[in-house]
């Protein structure tokens, strides 16, 4: 089994990556095999809404580094996202990087490639920390 970690800090070794790394110390410890990809400078374009990746699990942009982060996304048994929350939500760089999974992970006649499942821990609060999700 592999887990897939993407830090969307700008800060590369900052708190988001730490808090990744300490799921991944649990992981490990279960015998589960890791990989953490920083998007710290890495030149990542936003969608262009182009469509051109309909049906072929793939961005058609390769001047950057999605595709190659995608393809470990499609090959791992989970994925950790981490980012710090501004302004009540996630860093740009992790915005454009799931808009462009979201779009490219979708093939029309065969759906998502990228499958949910799990279990949410939190989500951005009103005061820019981590609240957890209400039970109901």
């Amino acid at each position: 089994m592999k887990v897939i970690g993407i830090n969307g800090s700008a800060r590369k070794d900052g708190n988001t990556s730490l808090l990744i790394k300490a799921v991944f110390a649990e992981l490990e410890a279960e015998g589960i095999e890791t990989d953490l990809v920083q998007l710290h400078g890495k030149a990542l374009e936003p969608c262009k809404a182009c469509f051109g990746c309909g049906g072929k699990r793939q961005c058609v942009v390769k001047t950057d580094f999605f595709n190659e982060c995608f393809a470990k996304m499609v090959e791992a048994d989970g994925i950790v996202l981490g980012s710090p929350v501004y302004s009540a939500d996630v860093t740009a760089g992790m915005k454009a990087f799931l808009e462009r999974a979201g779009e490219s992970g979708y093939a029309p006649a065969q759906g998502w490639v990228l499958r949910s499942g799990g279990a949410a821990r939190g989500r951005p609060g009103r005061r820019g920390h981590d609240e957890p999700f209400p039970s109901e």
